[in-house]
């Protein structure tokens, strides 16, 4: 009667722990399902919320076609790929700029935000009539080709495999990398952009060696002076800030970094600092002319051809260029006015 008392019990035990594992399975496999993709529903409402919304920046959007790519939180083009680009066409839009997403573009497996006007301008709808004239002539108003728009970039907001559904404050904190939606001035959404210690020196309007333009300029505003001078090779420009009896600090520029900073003091004593404080990942400062040069000459000669002598009478290499030839019938005189271009100058 024990044995079978303690078979049973021991079945119950059995059974007790099979169902436990059931349950916790049946909540693994509900937390393991893929979400469902993005309703029609609520692709109207993110394109209503979405759409002409005014944001402040939080990364660096260079200008051109390239844009910038977010997925799982990281941003690329980044680092030196992204410093490259912005070398090369300048800012779009900075840390700190206010921009305005102008469109929203909902696709398979991302999201495409562009701001102020995207990096093209768009055709209007105007641009694509045509005036059949006299003579059969087509006359396309507007022209046709789209132009370069330096002021508009935009970012692409990837996921994995489709855009599930989401709320608007989940696809805000998505975008956080890149849009700030909650800052109520550019000197807050441009903190939230910097590291700690410069955020600390620029709410207390202090400048630290390793800073650039942009985070002196929010820490001291814009410069009174400024000095353009030459210290053997290298150019450098100085921002000077104060006026005697009070303190006066030089600001000192090797390109886009600050490499030192003096401050004069009302009782006569100069504070000088020129090692780095802030490291902001990698070095602006510009480069000699001679590194920044290419060794050879760009050309547009073909391999093995060579440019024509130039002739005593005409020494540049440069073949000259004549006016047009004046009308009349062949033969005829062209008359003392036609002259090389050249000589005419």
């Amino acid at each position: 009667m024990q044995s079978f008392r303690f078979r049973s019990n021991a079945h119950r035990s059995f059974a007790a722990f099979l169902a436990a594992v059931l349950v916790s399975s049946s909540f693994a496999f509900a937390g393991a399902t893929a979400p469902r993709r993005m309703s029609p529903e609520t692709r109207q409402e993110i394109l209503h919320a979405f759409t002409a919304e005014l944001v402040y920046i939080r990364t660096n959007f260079p200008m051109g076609k390239t844009g910038l790519k977010l997925k799982d939180g990281v941003i690329t083009p980044s680092g030196p790929e992204l410093q490259t680009l912005m070398d090369m066409w300048g800012p779009a839009v900075k840390p700190g700029d206010q921009a305005r997403i102008s469109d929203v573009i909902i696709k398979d497996d991302h999201i495409h935000f562009e701001i102020n006007g995207g990096p093209l301008h768009r055709e209007k709808w105007y641009r694509h009539i045509q005036i059949q004239g006299a003579g059969s002539t087509t006359v396309t108003p507007g022209g046709g080709t789209p132009t370069a728009n330096p002021r508009g970039s935009y970012v692409d907001l990837y996921f994995d495999k489709y855009v599930p559904e989401l709320t608007g404050p989940e696809l805000k904190q998505l975008l956080r990398p890149v849009f700030d939606f909650d800052s109520k001035s550019a000197l807050e959404a441009y903190l939230e952009s910097v590291p700690p210690k410069v955020k600390e020196a620029i709410t207390k309007h202090q400048v630290l060696v390793g800073m650039n333009q942009q985070m002196v300029i929010y820490a001291k505003g814009r410069p009174p002076r400024r000095v353009r001078e030459r210290d053997g090779d290298t150019d450098y420009e100085e921002w000077i800030y104060g006026e005697p009896p009070q303190d006066v600090d030089f600001v000192r520029f090797v390109g886009d970094e600050v490499i030192r900073v003096e401050t004069m003091k009302v009782d006569g004593q100069k504070l000088v600092r020129v090692e780095r404080e802030v490291d902001l990942g990698e070095s602006t400062v510009a480069k000699k002319n001679a590194d920044s040069h290419p060794s050879t000459a760009p050309t547009l000669r073909r391999p093995g051809e060579e440019m024509p002598e130039g002739s005593p009478q005409n020494p540049s290499t440069v073949p000259p260029v004549y006016a047009p030839t004046p009308t009349g019938p062949p033969g005829s005189d062209p008359g003392p006015n036609w002259l090389p271009a050249e000589a005419g100058q």
